[in-house]
């Protein structure tokens, strides 16, 4: 995503990126630790999306976008007791 961080970020982020990238042996230019991280989070980046499976949107959010479902992991939970749900929460 073009401009998703200003210049003064990107400097910040190549700073806190170059030693790990140098052990890596990523060029130390701001392109090359620009690279760096962003392979970084797409490695390391998980996203939880929570979506209940009952009656006819999800059936058409899957038809929209079937990576959901090719590229995804779906764990299927039912119905959690309460003490359960604050206990997640909480942590």
């Amino acid at each position: 995503m073009p401009n998703l961080f200003a210049k003064d970020e990107l400097m910040g982020i190549a700073e806190a990126v170059s030693q790990r990238a140098k052990r890596a042996g990523r060029p130390q230019t701001p392109a090359g630790l620009y690279a760096y991280f962003i392979d970084q989070v797409r490695a390391n980046l998980h996203m939880v999306l929570a979506m209940s499976p009952v009656g006819g949107a999800f059936r058409e959010r899957l038809r929209k976008f079937p990576s959901l479902v090719n590229c995804c992991t779906i764990d299927w939970f039912s119905e959690w007791p309460a003490d359960a749900l604050k206990s997640v929460a909480s942590r």
